[in-house]
């Protein structure tokens, strides 16, 4: 039986004065093994996130079934407002979790994150430029890879293939380059060309690197509208991150692209001494946007896509006319064969 009538029927939300959303999934079942040191990372990360962040970010944090000191931990950065939302699941998946933070929220940006990021001082004001600069930008990561130039940047090679704004130049902040490569187990994964050069796109005098990575990005809320990917069958990796993160940037006609500087830094899952006395050092953030940047829209269709990741990019992988590119936008021969070796 109901009596009388629900005063919220009808009754239009309450704006709110956030535009930037921050999703971070977390999973730390036990301090055993692989998870060990887990706990202390996620607090560098959270710690670094709130240090660094504007005032108008909402951070919602996925506990996928975390153990009991961890949940309590996060529940209580809710409850003293240091972060606007806590989601407790069981383990459903890092994907999974994502579209349940992003779900039910409409923000112009919405950064995903993992939990063993460092961010570093202007990371959002460095990602807000890189939107700016290129209207057609649809994802941002604040770290720079000289490897992701083939990582879902076949539209910016099929739109720029002959023009000079569109070429390799000098890698900004090589020891970062290193720092990352140390920090996911693979020492070996940049070469010395690789460190010295980098694919990217110019915009007068300002750079940025065609490609993104998964471990922290940020999006223009339309690579989230419409998706087909409801859910995921990995708890990691898999298809997933192709299906919700990387497709639907380069099928609505964006760019995927990074930040010519780097401004985060990745922990892994072991925590080492320089740590710390990083997170001490971040300055904490002097930028105050009152509203988000205008974004301009982009345009799409289903036969550019098509022309562009079916066809184009089998043509331009073809080993000699890869190489020619290369070449083309301002690699020697012999950079060439450095820079397409395969690493171990």
């Amino acid at each position: 039986m109901r009596i009388g009538f629900n005063p919220n029927k009808d009754k239009p939300q309450e704006p709110n004065d956030f535009f930037h959303q921050v999703v971070i999934p977390v999973y730390i079942p036990d301090y055993e093994g692989y998870f060990k040191d887990s706990f202390k990372i996620l607090q560098y990360c959270l710690e670094s996130l709130q240090k660094t962040v504007h005032q108008k970010t909402y951070l919602t944090v996925v506990n996928n079934g975390s153990n009991k000191d961890v949940t309590e931990y996060l529940n209580g950065l809710q409850k003293t407002g240091k972060i606007q939302e806590v989601i407790n699941a069981t383990n459903i998946g890092k994907l999974n979790a994502v579209l349940k933070g992003i779900s039910g929220h409409d923000f112009t940006f919405v950064t995903v994150a993992d939990c063993d990021v460092l961010f570093l001082k202007d990371w959002q004001k460095e990602t807000y430029t890189v939107f700016e600069n290129f209207p057609k930008t649809g994802a941002v990561c604040p770290t720079p890879s000289s490897r992701s130039l083939k990582s879902y940047t076949f539209n910016i090679w099929f739109e720029l293939l002959f023009s000079k704004s569109l070429r390799f130049t000098k890698v900004k902040n090589p020891e970062a380059l290193r720092n990352f490569a140390a920090s996911v187990g693979k020492p070996n994964m940049y070469s010395s060309v690789h460190l010295e050069k980098y694919l990217t796109v110019i915009n007068g005098n300002f750079k940025a690197v065609p490609g993104a990575g998964h471990f922290l990005t940020t999006y223009r809320k339309e690579v989230f509208e419409n998706i087909d990917t409801k859910y995921s069958p990995f708890m990691l990796g898999g298809d997933s991150e192709a299906k919700l993160l990387d497709f639907p940037v380069v099928q609505k006609g964006m760019w995927r692209l990074s930040t010519a500087d780097n401004f985060a830094y990745h922990l892994g899952n072991v925590e080492e001494k320089w740590m710390q006395k990083a997170l001490e050092e971040i300055q904490p953030n002097d930028f105050y946007p009152n509203e988000p940047i205008v974004l301009r829209k982009v345009k799409s269709s289903k036969m550019a896509f098509l022309l562009q990741y079916k066809v184009f990019s089998r043509i331009i992988t073809q080993k000699k006319i890869w190489y020619y590119c290369l070449k083309l936008k301002g690699l020697s021969k012999e950079e060439v064969l450095q820079y397409t070796q395969k690493y171990e």
